[in-house]
């Protein structure tokens, strides 16, 4: 599996609008929009950094995977990504050395991507996304 670089940090937050007063007024980080995904019942917003970016996800309804991870644990970091060159072999290899996986088949994220998720008792407790983005930039 060929791991490119973090491509983002996602944030769990309960309002993106409050969210960005941290990330865009006091750091200055430039905003790139909102995208609702709606199989994932959240809505997104990007902040890039470099190659990477900060993701702020908010829960459309409270029955979805962020509604439910606020609802335990509050605002903040949900999981960590890594842009991956070739997910479905990045996926296999996984499988082949015995990793849990919570997505064995990819899924269409944000802006197009395609992502899945490792199950978090593979990884010390944090849940980690791989991300594979189509065309020039980051497929945004």
């Amino acid at each position: 599996m060929k791991v490119l670089h973090v491509d983002h940090i996602g944030i769990a937050v309960h309002g993106i609008d409050a969210g960005r007063l941290f990330w865009e007024d006091v750091l200055g980080l430039s905003f790139e929009g909102e995208e609702t995904v709606v199989e994932q019942k959240v809505t997104t917003a990007f902040f890039p950094v470099g190659e990477s970016e900060v993701e702020l996800l908010e829960a459309v309804e409270a029955d979805s995977p962020v509604g439910r991870y606020l609802a335990k644990r509050g605002e903040g970091v949900h999981h960590i990504a890594f842009r991956v060159e070739d997910i479905d072999a990045a996926l296999q290899e996984l499988k082949a050395k015995g990793i849990r996986l919570i997505d064995e088949i990819p899924r269409t994220g944000a802006g197009g991507a395609r992502i899945a998720f490792i199950h978090p008792k593979e990884t010390q407790g944090v849940l980690v996304e791989l991300c594979e983005r189509s065309g020039k930039g980051d497929g945004r």
